[in-house]
């Protein structure tokens, strides 16, 4: 090294790597706009969607890292959202989009398609994502694949991200056979810091992108819609799906409803105007001085059947009593077996799938002045 290297830090800096100098570069830029032009000025924020399983050996990391070391550079906000790991809040993940300038969704290709968690997030994007937003948003694809397919894979996600209407910019995508030597190679190094470069350019500049025809696709799918939902009833909804416990008790209330609807407007309606009633009024046969009240409480109805019997008829009707000469318990499937004769009252009582209580030889009476045939 010359005597004038030794006492001259730019001739120390010709010495050095090409590489090493447009870092230097960099930085300087760097430090020179946080005093000067960028000073106070809003930073560009890049959000980074990871839709692998986050293996040591996955080369989508190796990528993604080399990208936010040069957007970092650059002085932008990278945030790195790993779907793996928040797979049971990817509904309230759109919610994320709402402060970002530019998105990266990056995949790792094991198989076939764009894996799970990505598909579910591009799916809750379409759901719940604020469009308006995401129309403002450049997106990088980048797929590293260990397999073949990774340009249908890029594909399927710039489809899916022109549909729901944002920008897409020309991804990485790359065959990966040996991770090792596709991490330690400076030419695609090199590529990688270019994407990640025109990116930041891409958004900064807003620079403009031909029209394409997914956003016809867009328009008619959109069609289809029933709820117009606004971003922040998107929101809302989207962190209401992603609480297990809230959906599971919804779902729990809408079986609940369910069933009770069901019972409304299906059998229990034909209960109370027909099959139960119609069968104890048209299969009674009165006995001379023998008056009775019977209370039969169907608990998977929630119904209470009462029945009156003298010797000149009978009546029954649902009602709310509770008084009665004899009280019992009985499911609505161990009546249908004595309405339709495979059944006796006595037999199913004897079984226990009938209980009872009060006057016993009352209870008897009923094979009697109740004669149903199969």
């Amino acid at each position: 090294m010359s005597e004038n290297s030794e006492n001259n830090p730019a001739g120390q800096l010709l010495l050095c790597p090409l590489s090493a100098i447009i870092r230097w570069s960099v930085c300087v830029l760097k430090y020179a706009c946080q005093g000067k032009k960028y000073k106070g000025a809003v930073r560009v924020k890049i959000n980074i969607y990871y839709g692998g399983r986050g293996l040591i050996e996955d080369p989508t990391l190796y990528v993604i890292g080399k990208i936010t070391e040069v957007l970092e550079e650059l002085r932008v906000d990278v945030r790195r959202y790993n779907l793996y790991e928040d797979k049971n809040a990817i509904a309230t993940l759109p919610a994320t989009l709402k402060d970002a300038d530019g998105v990266i969704l990056a995949v790792s290709l094991e198989w076939f398609g764009i894996g799970g968690y990505m598909q579910q997030f591009l799916d809750m994007c379409w759901l719940y994502g604020d469009k308006a937003k995401i129309a403002s948003l450049y997106m990088l694809p980048v797929v590293m694949s260990t397999t073949y397919g990774e340009r249908d894979a890029e594909a399927t996600i710039v489809k899916a991200w022109e549909t729901l209407g944002g920008t897409t910019l020309k991804g990485l995508t790359a065959y990966v056979e040996n991770h090792t030597e596709f991490e330690t190679s400076a030419t695609y190094r090199t590529l990688i810091e270019k994407q990640a470069e025109n990116l930041y350019r891409a958004i900064h500049q807003k620079m403009p992108v031909f029209p394409n025809s997914n956003v016809a696709v867009r328009e008619n799918v959109s069609r289809t819609k029933t709820i117009d939902l606004t971003p922040q009833e998107s929101e809302q909804l989207s962190k209401f799906v992603s609480d297990d416990a809230y959906v599971k008790q919804q779902k729990k209330d809408i079986e609940e409803l369910s069933a009770m609807f069901k019972s409304m407007l299906g059998d229990e309606p034909e209960e109370k105007e027909g099959e139960f009633i119609r069968e104890f009024r048209t299969n009674y046969y009165p006995q001379s001085d023998f008056s009775a009240k019977y209370i039969i409480i169907i608990p998977d109805r929630e119904s209470t059947l009462s029945i009156e019997v003298n010797p000149n008829g009978v009546k029954c009707w649902y009602s709310d009593d509770t008084e009665a000469d004899v009280v019992m318990r009985a499911e609505t499937k161990v009546l249908k077996t004595i309405l339709h004769g495979k059944n006796t009252f006595q037999r199913a009582f004897m079984s226990g799938e009938i209980t009872a209580k009060g006057n016993f030889k009352t209870l008897r009476m009923l094979d009697q002045i109740f004669r149903f045939r199969y």
